[in-house]
């Protein structure tokens, strides 16, 4: 679809309306979904304390590289569509229809997953926060705060959302940077120490089988969101020339933001001693990683100062409530691309008059609503039910997908050949699958790690695959989804026009 208006035979249009954002705008929603203050607070200390140690810095480098590769191809491939369910409208040109309708549920799936993971985590940690200081309120009603927020937010031209992020985001970043240089510039009690944390033999220790795997897995988990961008090209002002710019630049940031705060926690701690230290700094009531963030605020509070800790205590929140935003307009896109194309009801492809996926926007406000009030009703916990059960779930099928586009790119060049040279069309997307395939089955073997859905008796940390019946269904549901609605497509015999011109033209 191109970004000029269509409009149904209702009278509605049905396309979103473009030229609201440029590079920066399409970055602001890509870097909010990836929350790297979270991913900081929450995934690294338990990347060095069970991982590869003062290497961690070096495993978020190499999965920030297999990214880029697969950017390439993705960037390529958004040269020559321009649609709001980009990944499942990618596999569709390259793979056929059938696949591409199969991949189009599992996106919708990973998206929903990652909203309603980060709704447990905002709310349960907004409880606690709020809590301490005497207003005792529970969790789902700051859910829910942040629910009608976000639901009016997203009913909003898409330029407003961007706004909003861009706000939260820089002074997320701003922080993070703030404390890596004041560490760096201080050097730390024993100075730099690169191949600690850079060299191949100590990111690769333990073996992929082992803890360098573990590593690996939750840095595949961190930078989870980057590959939104595609979906905002309808909306964007230039998007053959601003999604692969934003593609880029996103993955750039990110990937440079997680190594080098990582590396200066390391440096600030001591590289010989970074996974004692980050143990000590993490437990509560002798119980390491027990608090996570307690890693990051108190080295801000020895290098720069209380009152960074305070600040980033506040801006973890709203990093959380930017994610939370970021994954509603990712969410509501794919359900308006899928309204649009005849799969879902055709009134969710319609857009009101500010240029947002009203309808599709509401339908997936209804859905994170009801899972919400089900976690309250059953008395889930937030945090350890919610947050690590949606987003393990979040990013095996993000994964699973990814690894399907990069196939796509190189079947859809070889059919449709154009100036683009072998290591965009060949050789990028190759390498990328490779990476790609090989952090799928870690995230899978390490799923209970990820997801706190491990077998009784069984240590996460060193058992590989040593899953509960629940873990067992949540990493099987992207790839059953996927052989659903691949059946479903071809069973169905029916092909419907508005889908196939929306997804094959």
């Amino acid at each position: 679809m191109d970004s000029t208006d269509t409009v149904s035979s209702g009278g509605s249009r049905t396309t979103l309306r473009g030229g609201r954002l440029g590079v920066i705008g399409v970055v602001f929603f890509v870097v909010a979904a990836a929350a790297p203050l979270v991913g900081m607070t929450g995934a690294v200390p338990v990347a060095i304390v069970l991982g590869n140690g003062a290497a961690a810095p070096g495993a978020y480098f190499v999965v920030g590289l297999t990214l880029l590769l697969f950017s390439v191809g993705y960037a390529a491939m958004s040269q020559r569509v321009t649609n709001a369910g980009a990944f499942f409208a990618y596999i569709g040109r390259g793979l056929g229809k059938h696949l591409g309708l199969g991949s189009a549920f599992v996106s919708l799936i990973a998206y929903v997953a990652i909203q309603l993971a980060i709704f447990g985590f905002f709310g349960g940690l907004m409880a606690g926060q709020i809590g301490a200081l005497g207003l005792e309120l529970p969790w789902w009603l700051w859910a829910l705060i942040a629910w009608a927020v976000v639901t009016v937010l997203s009913l909003a031209s898409v330029d407003v959302g961007a706004k909003v992020l861009g706000a939260l985001m820089l002074l997320e970043v701003l922080s993070l940077m703030i404390t890596a240089v004041a560490i760096l510039i201080d050097g730390g009690p024993e100075g730099y120490d690169f191949a600690a944390s850079f060299s191949p033999q100590a990111i690769m220790v333990g073996g992929l089988a082992g803890s360098a795997g573990i590593a690996f897995a939750f840095a595949f988990a961190s930078f989870i969101g980057f590959e939104a961008t595609a979906i905002y090209g309808e909306e964007s002002k230039n998007p053959k020339r601003i999604v692969p710019q934003a593609t880029y630049l996103a993955v750039a940031l990110i990937t440079a933001l997680f190594a080098i705060t990582a590396f200066a926690l390391v440096t600030g701690m001591g590289a010989s001693q970074a996974i004692e230290t980050t143990a000590e700094y993490s437990s509560v009531d002798g119980v390491p990683l027990a608090d996570p963030a307690a890693v990051l605020f108190t080295l801000a509070t020895e290098y720069v100062g209380g009152w960074m800790a305070t600040a980033m205590s506040i801006l973890v929140l709203s990093s959380l409530f930017a994610g939370i935003l970021a994954f509603q307009n990712a969410a509501g896109r794919y359900v308006f691309a899928l309204g649009r194309g005849g799969v879902l009801p055709g009134r969710l492809g319609r857009v009101n008059a500010k240029g947002a996926p009203q309808n599709a926007s509401l339908t997936t406000s209804a859905i994170t609503v009801v899972v919400i009030l089900l976690f309250t009703l059953f008395q889930l916990e937030p945090i350890l039910n919610m947050f690590y059960w949606f987003s393990g779930l979040a990013v095996v099928a993000i994964v699973l997908i990814e690894a399907l586009v990069c196939v796509a790119v190189i079947a859809y060049f070889r059919k449709n050949k154009g100036e683009e040279g072998v290591f965009t069309t060949v050789i990028a997307p190759v390498a990328a699958f490779i990476g790609l395939l090989i952090g799928e089955y870690l995230l899978m073997s390490r799923f209970g790690l990820l997801a706190g859905t491990t077998a009784e008796g069984v240590d996460p940390s060193v058992t590989p695959w040593g899953l509960s019946p629940l873990g067992w269904v949540l990493i099987a549901l992207p790839f059953t989804v996927l052989l659903a609605g691949y059946l479903f497509s071809r069973v169905a015999g029916r092909e419907n026009e508005e889908f196939i011109r929306d997804e094959l033209t």
